[in-house]
C-alpha cells in the first residue's frame, strides 16, 4: 500500500489513522502507518505534553502527527464564559430533564466535567500548537478546514505538512488556495463531522479539483479492498478513524460502550447535531433521538451545544447509562465485530488489499486476451 505520499513521509503503508488515544497512534505508526493524535480534548497544555512525550517514546522513531480543531477565522476577545452566557435556560432545562428521565446520577461535589469541546477556541488551539511545535510531528491536520495563515506558515517553517478535511470539492479548492498540502476527502459515511456527499463520489471529485495536491480518502473505509478502491479513485492514501475504537490499545474506559460498538450494524449511526451543534455521525441513542425530536428545543449552533452538553456527556459516560451512551463513529461500525490489536487490523488491511489487487490484475489480464 505504497504511494508517492507514503514514500515522502517514510511510512510503509499509506494508511493515516486518526485517534484520540496516544497508545493507538503509536501502534499505528509502529505498524507502518501514520498515527495522528486528536488534540481537541486537551484543554490543559500539560496533559498534551504528557501524552506527546509518551507517544514520541513509543512510536519507535516512526513519524506521527497531530489533529487540531481550529477555525480559519479568528475571533478576538471571546472567552469560554462569554460563550456559556449565550446558552438559553430552556436548553439547560431540557438537558436536566432528559438526564432525570433516565436516572443519570450527578457528578460528585467538586468533580469537574471530564469532557469539553473547547479545542475549537482560538486560545485553546494555539496553546496546543505551542506544545506540539516542540515535538517532531510530521503532519498538522485541521478538522474544520485550513488553520489560520500564520499557523500554516509556522508549520511550513518547521517542514511540517498541513492537511485539512473537506466534505466537498468546493471546500477542497478553498483549502488548496489557503496553502495546505494534503486534502482529506471525508465522505458522508465517516464518523464525526461530515458533509452530505458519499466517499465514492467525493474522492474523485476532490482529486480532480485539487490536482496535483495529494488526497486522502476518508469515510466508511475499514478493509483492504476499500483501500484499493480509494487508490483506484486517485487518492494517495486513506484516513481511518472509527476502525481503531474497538482495538485493544484504545482506552474508551467503558465496557458498555465497547459492547454497543461491537453489536452495532452499519445502519445504527445517525448524523446529529446533539454533540457539537454541527452534523456529526455517531451511534444512534436515546440522547440523539431526544435532540433530533421536533418536539424538543433543537441543538444549538457550534460551539454552544458542545459546552451545553459537556457535563451531561461526562455523567452518561461515567455511569455507563446505556440508552444514552454513544460516541462519534462511522458506518464502518458494522465491520467492527471483535476487539483486535492495531497490528491485527493492519494485517487484515494488507491481506485484503493484496487480494483486491490480484482480482483486478486477473480481470485486466482476461480483458487483454
Amino acid at each position: 500500500m505504497q504511494t508517492e505520499l507514503s514514500r515522502k513521509l517514510g511510512i510503509e503503508h499509506a494508511v493515516f489513522g486518526f485517534t484520540p488515544f496516544p497508545a493507538v497512534a503509536a501502534a499505528i505508526s509502529r505498524a507502518g502507518g501514520f498515527g495522528v493524535l486528536g488534540a481537541v480534548r486537551y484543554t490543559a497544555p500539560d496533559d498534551l505534553e504528557r501524552d506527546l512525550d509518551w507517544l514520541d517514546a513509543h512510536a519507535d522513531g516512526r513519524p506521527y502527527g497531530l489533529d487540531v480543531v481550529m477555525p480559519a477565522k479568528k475571533v478576538e476577545g471571546v472567552t469560554e464564559a462569554d460563550v456559556e452566557a449565550m446558552i438559553p435556560e430552556a436548553h439547560r432545562r431540557f438537558v436536566r430533564d432528559t438526564l432525570a428521565a433516565h436516572g443519570v446520577p450527578g457528578l460528585a461535589e467538586g468533580e469537574a466535567s471530564g469532557w469539553r469541546i473547547t479545542g475549537w477556541m482560538e486560545q485553546v488551539a494555539r496553546t496546543q500548537l505551542a506544545v506540539a511545535f516542540d515535538y517532531p510531528i510530521r503532519l498538522l491536520a485541521s478538522a474544520l478546514g485550513p488553520p489560520p495563515a500564520d499557523v500554516i506558515a509556522r508549520a511550513h517553517d518547521r517542514d511540517l505538512l498541513v492537511a485539512a478535511l473537506a466534505g466537498s470539492a468546493r471546500h477542497a479548492v478553498k483549502h488548496r488556495d489557503a496553502g495546505i498540502d494534503i486534502v482529506v476527502a471525508q465522505g458522508y459515511e465517516a464518523g464525526g463531522h461530515t458533509g452530505e456527499i458519499a466517499t465514492m463520489v467525493l474522492t474523485p471529485e476532490v482529486v480532480d479539483a485539487v490536482d496535483p495536491l495529494p488526497v486522502l480518502a476518508a469515510g466508511g473505509i475499514g478493509s483492504g479492498p476499500q483501500v484499493a478502491a480509494a487508490l483506484t479513485l486517485g487518492a494517495q492514501g486513506v484516513w481511518l478513524g472509527s476502525i481503531w475504537l474497538t482495538t485493544t490499545e484504545a482506552d474508551l474506559h467503558s465496557p458498555a460502550l465497547t459492547r454497543k460498538l461491537l453489536a452495532a450494524g452499519s445502519g445504527d449511526t445517525v448524523r446529529s447535531r446533539a454533540l457539537t451543534g454541527k452534523p456529526a455521525r455517531q451511534l444512534r441513542t436515546a440522547w440523539t433521538d431526544a435532540w433530533d425530536d421536533p418536539a424538543g428545543p433543537g441543538a444549538l449552533p457550534m460551539p454552544l451545544q458542545g459546552l451545553l452538553v459537556a457535563e451531561a456527556v461526562s455523567r452518561i459516560q461515567k455511569y455507563e447509562v446505556e440508552p444514552l451512551l454513544g460516541t462519534p463513529v462511522g458506518q464502518i461500525v458494522g465491520r467492527m465485530t471483535s476487539e483486535r490489536s492495531v497490528q491485527a487490523v493492519f494485517d487484515d488491511l494488507t491481506r485484503g488489499f493484496e487480494q483486491a489487487v490480484d482480482r483486478l490484475r486477473r480481470i485486466a489480464e482476461r480483458s487483454g486476451r
